[in-house]
């Protein structure tokens, strides 16, 4: 019997864990899944005869090594502050190990390792990253064996709320981690765009956006995420004068969290600001005041950072998460970004029948027989209801998918990778569209 131990049951847990109990007896796997709080896990899991529910704290070194040593795989969905602890352990007791998260710095100081032990981690194997770079690859590496050019890259995509369940002006609803959202931009961008490259801070990516229409969807917002140009020699795409990455967002959403990153909103260096605030209206009015250091009110706000077009949209919107409320802080949040957080839960909750939706496209030009081309090909998957999210399945999915291809055999890599590799991506692309996640190739 294979034994499969995964670490966290939180919002992109549940059809991951769904999918590991679908193939457990043809499979013959038995699967433990460790959280902070079992009674989370059992609900997820219903007790099912191949399941093992434990409570852990991760940081307990004992505890993570007993059960990662009796582990034949290890899946990590725990925040990624802590792959590395698990990360550690996983290459000090010879196990192989699959996440979603970006490969970080940590776990890259661990490559040599992992190579000398003939392990296999396979990172970014969730939706973005993940299913971004398996089906941009299968792109990419279909037309370059056709003989083509690639002079253009464009990725877009994004965790939404879809249309039938859009009830607030903000057009989002939360379907994957809250402290996640809350740090959306923070890390800025830069990206290559006509031969040139930009970079972006936090206090302005959200002003550099254009729009794109999805069929049958609508338009959204993307604005630059994170890093591009690491990718570019991934993507093999050297000679690409423009190459981007990005976050779909509805250009409503874009244009209020502007403000957001602008005031300082989901700061986390602040906790004297908010210990002397009583109530979210206070916390707020000290915000502004951080401004100009005197005492600005909404409407001076406005007239001075906000375009006299968004002005009415953006005061909507921070009314909406009750900026201007009376409401007292409640004694867990101890800096802007806990109040932000806590605010965004009550007003971008996902009710049990709503349904989030994922939209991923890529835009790609080349050239091919001296001919220019223009293909854009497209995935939108809608949730099932508040737990079988289209975010749970599109990052549980692939991981669990990688899980039975590494243990039957199928993909036997060894070293640190992510999923660009036709070996990797050739089967589990294959195996998702079986499941109803597929892309619609559109030539221009």
């Amino acid at each position: 019997m294979k034994k499969i131990l995964q670490f966290g049951a939180g919002k992109s847990a549940t059809c991951l864990i769904d999918y590991l109990i679908e193939h457990a007896d043809e499979e013959n796997w038995h699967i433990t899944i460790a959280d902070v709080d079992v009674a989370v896990v059992e609900a997820k899991t219903n007790r099912a005869a191949c399941t093992t529910a434990v409570s852990i704290d991760i940081r307990n070194e004992t505890d993570r090594n007993a059960l990662i040593n009796d582990a034949d795989i290890v899946i990590s969905l725990m925040p990624p502050a802590l792959h590395y602890l698990i990360a550690q352990s996983c290459v000090e007791l010879g196990k192989n190990l699959l996440t979603a998260s970006y490969v970080d710095e940590y776990i890259e100081q661990l490559s040599t390792e992992i190579d000398k032990k003939g392990l296999l981690f396979l990172c970014e194997m969730g939706l973005d990253p993940g299913i971004d770079h398996m089906s941009a690859m299968q792109l990419i590496d279909d037309i370059k064996s056709k003989g083509g050019l690639i002079t253009s890259f464009k990725s877009h995509c994004g965790g939404l709320v879809a249309p039938e369940s859009d009830d607030n002006p903000w057009h989002y609803k939360i379907s994957w981690n809250p402290r996640n959202v809350v740090n959306a931009g923070k890390a800025g961008a830069i990206y290559k765009e006509d031969g040139q490259i930009f970079e972006y801070d936090y206090r302005s990516i959200f002003c550099q956006r254009d729009e794109i229409d999805v069929a049958g969807i609508g338009s959204y917002a993307y604005y630059a995420n994170r890093d591009s140009l690491s990718y570019i020699p991934i993507y093999h795409l050297e000679e690409a004068h423009t190459f981007i990455r990005t976050t779909l967002r509805h250009p409503a959403f874009c244009s209020g969290w502007n403000q957001v990153a602008r005031m300082k909103l989901a700061d986390t260096e602040d906790g004297n600001l908010v210990a002397k605030s009583a109530s979210v209206k206070e916390w707020f009015s000290h915000k502004l005041y951080e401004i100009e250091h005197t005492a600005l009110t909404w409407q001076g706000y406005l007239e001075l950072e906000v375009d006299e077009p968004f002005r009415d949209e953006v005061t909507v919107l921070f009314e909406y998460l009750g900026f201007f409320d009376d409401k007292p802080i409640p004694a867990h949040c101890t800096c802007s970004a806990d109040i932000l957080q806590w605010l965004l839960e009550a007003k971008w909750v996902l009710h049990p029948h709503d349904k989030d939706m994922v939209i991923m496209v890529h835009e790609i030009g080349f050239e091919i027989a001296g001919k220019t081309q223009n293909l854009q090909s497209t995935l939108v998957v809608k949730g099932t209801d508040q737990l079988r999210t289209a975010m749970a399945k599109t990052v549980g999915l692939p991981l669990g998918i990688a899980a039975k291809l590494i243990l039957n055999g199928t993909i036997q890599l060894k070293g640190l990778h992510i999923p660009i590799r036709k070996e990797i991506y050739a089967p589990v692309l294959q195996e998702l569209k079986w499941s109803g996640i597929s892309f619609v190739e559109e030539y221009k």
